[in-house]
């Protein structure tokens, strides 16, 4: 049959569906087992994609035109899978023709399944924490001489008016580290209320809390378990009044072992921060007697890494987060398909993925839904600022 002839009966089909229901399901039938030469070809370009880099999708323009352009002509399972076509229709009812609107979010649903399903095979750790110090030598003799801590490296910016040290228990290519930050000119910092401590184990608290008071620092509580459980602590803080919780924890290969921070709604927290950061949520604790709930997160156990701590305050839903916390920052192998998995989890990138003008290291930051800041940091870069 020619083309005209194809298309002249294709017409005659459709002056006798608009009034006949049964033609009209023939009519889409055959729009989906072939195309009519008058319909637009698809453009070479307009193919299925690999995931790419790309701050705004991981499929270029291309794949989602696609949907559209191959939506009349090709069975829905072979568009998109059969998993995906399973989004359009119930089990075992006959595959019929779907609107555009339908076809466009079965594709937004896979780029989004495909997007978190990428982080959890990425390559992440935490690297750092962030935060900022009046007195920078004062702040490194306190980590040094009581808490233990080396100095790993000092750097000195003067051309942006501020000052960097990195103290820990071991490499910055292995171990969860400190970065210290002093600010030209600045010598006091608001902590806020949402910030709640860092968590230090050590082999004996008591011994380390009596070095502390002989250095001449502050014991806010005094060695004894913990509320509502048995491991020993003990509560102190730093020159600069960030709180430190010491945990008898011992051998550990990584003493620096939490982040504590105040969250408003911990489910929805855990839900960010496991599709977000790709962490695994170790285990939660309510404690109805103190009125609180406490998740732990991480990309290991508890005993060989660190891991974020968030508490939920019954009733609380919000906090002044200060000025003197930063952020964590997480290595990851792509900043950009990492800004997308946060965008598509409820996330705010206040800094698109990209290169740090003078040093080239790819970073993107952004904001969890508590309003909590951390960054992403390209592995290899990281390593190659370490050399």
């Amino acid at each position: 049959m020619s083309e005209t002839q194809r298309c002249r009966e294709e017409c005659d089909i459709q002056k006798k569906t608009k009034h006949n229901p049964k033609m009209a399901s023939l009519s889409v039938t055959l729009n989906l087992l072939r195309p009519c030469s008058i319909a637009p070809k698809p453009s070479p370009s307009l193919r299925f994609c690999d995931v790419r880099n790309s701050a705004s999708s991981y499929c270029s323009t291309s794949r989602r035109l696609a949907l559209f352009h191959l939506g009349s002509a090709l069975p829905q399972s072979q568009i998109l899978g059969a998993k995906a076509s399973q989004l359009l229709r119930g089990e075992g009812k006959p595959v019929e023709a779907a609107p555009i609107a339908d076809l466009a979010q079965a594709g937004a649903a896979i780029a989004q399944e495909d997007a978190l399903e990428w982080v959890k095979n990425d390559k992440r750790r935490m690297l750092h924490v962030v935060y900022r110090v009046g007195d920078l030598d004062k702040t490194i003799k306190f980590y040094t001489e009581c808490l233990g801590m080396k100095l790993l490296r000092k750097r000195d910016i003067p051309e942006e008016q501020y000052s960097n040290a990195f103290l820990g228990y071991g490499p910055e290519d292995s171990n969860f580290t400190v970065e210290l930050t002093y600010n030209y000119g600045v010598d006091k910092y608001d902590i806020g209320t949402g910030f709640g401590h860092f968590g230090i184990a050590v082999e004996d608290v008591a011994k380390t809390v009596e070095l502390i008071k002989a250095k001449g620092g502050k014991v806010t509580r005094e060695p004894g378990p913990a509320n509502g459980g048995t491991t020993i602590i003990a509560l102190i803080e730093d020159p600069d009044g960030y709180p430190f919780e010491l945990l008898e924890k011992w051998p550990t290969p990584e003493p620096f072992s939490q982040v504590m921070l105040r969250v408003g709604d911990l489910d929805r927290a855990i839900n960010f921060y496991t599709k977000a950061f790709g962490m695994e949520l170790l285990r939660t604790r309510d404690n109805p007697e103190y009125k609180y709930t406490v998740a732990m997160l991480g990309y290991g156990t508890e005993d060989n890494s660190p891991v974020v701590e968030l508490t939920y305050n019954y009733g609380i839903t919000d906090y002044d987060k200060g000025n003197g916390y930063a952020q964590i920052a997480i290595g990851t192998d792509d900043v950009y398909k990492s800004a997308e998995a946060v965008k598509l989890s409820g996330g705010k990138i206040i800094l698109e993925p990209g290169p740090l003008p003078g040093i080239n290291t790819k970073i993107t930051a952004f904001l969890d839904p508590d309003g909590w800041k951390s960054v992403f940091v390209d592995n290899i870069d990281f390593l190659k600022e370490l050399e």
